[in-house]
């Protein structure tokens, strides 16, 4: 890959990062911003479920809103608005706050994930394409594993420096987007935007049955995992007896077999079948969840054993993640960016029903999470089974 085009990816990863950052980077401070607020950890849990919910539907839009006003626009009014709402979150006199400017944060900061994934397919093509999402997606991944750790080492000036961080953050990337990314819809591209057009599109896409399925089981591959990072503060403090300064047990070895999921997804692109592909990663998965079960009947909670599966079960998904949603997006490159925040929609929806509605009733024990996993697995497996991209004939 050229300079130029490393470049690229690097900004593109940046801005594909800033969500997982707006998520993990205050696991840790959940206890110490309870006490602070003089309130439960579930209220703090339900800050997640704030920022997750407004983030959900304004995906709906971010992509629209860039067909029709340009790519890096839509980056800098998302970006900004995420900048001073990260600065609302820092000083928050009560919980009430918090959620308010953690709500702001979800409708704004979706913008660079969204646009991102756009960007991507506007300007690569073909296993290139394939290759360079999975870059972008193993920097990405990285996220997950550096933001608890950070969370937990500002921690130790105060939980406020964590948003101020996110701020600090997200005015990089916005600077560096506006720098270096080209504009990829130019004016004579681009779309009406008005509610009655992004409801047509919208129908469009979602009546494409196809769409819909990868799609599904995109976000459906994604929350098995990410069910792990909304239980964090229970699951590493309580059942498996962790600081918060010791999460990145948990973050590093997930990461990492993403990013060996991604690294995977980039050197087979245009090399094995995408069917080939896909049976072999759908099937390492199953085998992980399998043991995950297994090993939370059979052993006491420890984290070695507890974290190994959710850590082996990321490579699978990895593998597959850049062909399902490149696969999503080519179904209407007409209006790419509407694409992609549906796609970016179901996955942040299925991850907005775990925080709020899922998680809280099973995260009292290593088991019934490993059930919610497997049961997002095989949601995933359902749709994928019918799907025309698992059944293509190399």
């Amino acid at each position: 890959m050229k300079t130029h085009s490393k470049l690229l990816v690097y900004v593109l990863a940046s801005l594909a990062a800033l969500a997982p950052f707006a998520i993990d980077t205050y696991l840790p401070a959940f206890h110490a911003m309870a006490e602070d607020f003089a309130t439960s950890d579930v209220h703090i849990q339900q800050s997640l479920t704030f920022y997750l919910l407004p983030y959900a539907l304004m995906t709906l839009w971010h992509g629209a809103i860039s067909d029709a006003i340009g790519r890096i626009t839509t980056i800098k009014w998302g970006l900004g608005i995420f900048v001073l709402a990260s600065i609302g979150c820092a000083f928050a006199p009560n919980v009430e706050t918090l959620c308010f400017f953690r709500a702001l944060q979800g409708a704004s900061g979706g913008a660079g994930n969204t646009v991102a994934r756009a960007m991507v397919r506007d300007l690569f093509e073909g296993p290139q394409a394939q290759r360079v999402m999975a870059t972008v997606q193993m920097l990405f991944g990285i996220a997950p594993a550096v933001a608890p750790i950070i969370g937990g080492l500002l921690l130790g000036i105060h939980w406020q420096a964590i948003f101020i961080f996110l701020a600090i953050y997200a005015a990089l990337s916005l600077w560096a987007a506006a720098k270096y990314l080209p504009e990829t819809m130019p004016p004579e591209k681009r779309l009406k935007l008005s509610a009655h057009h992004v409801l047509a599109s919208y129908k469009t896409i979602f009546s494409d049955h196809e769409y819909t399925k990868l799609c599904v089981a995109l976000g459906a591959n994604f929350a098995a995992f990410f069910v792990y990072v909304l239980a964090s503060p229970v699951f590493l403090g309580k059942l498996l007896h962790l600081t918060p300064q010791q999460y990145g047990y948990l973050f590093i070895p997930t990461v990492t077999g993403m990013v060996l999921g991604s690294y995977m997804a980039r050197h087979v692109a245009g090399v094995y079948s995408t069917k080939s592909v896909l049976k072999a990663a759908f099937g390492w998965m199953l085998a992980m969840v399998l043991l995950n079960i297994v090993i939370c009947y059979t052993l006491p909670a420890r984290p070695l054993w507890n974290i190994l599966p959710i850590a082996l079960f990321n490579i699978g998904m990895a593998l597959a993640m850049p062909i399902l949603s490149l696969a999503a997006l080519d179904r209407h490159p007409e209006i790419r960016g509407t694409a992609a925040s549906g796609q970016a929609f179901v996955q942040m929806a299925l991850s907005t029903i775990s925080a709020g509605a899922i998680v809280p009733l099973v995260w009292s024990n290593v088991a019934g999470l490993a059930w919610v996993m497997a049961a997002y697995l095989l949601l995933g497996i359902g749709v994928i089974s019918t799907s025309k991209l698992f059944h293509q004939t190399p």
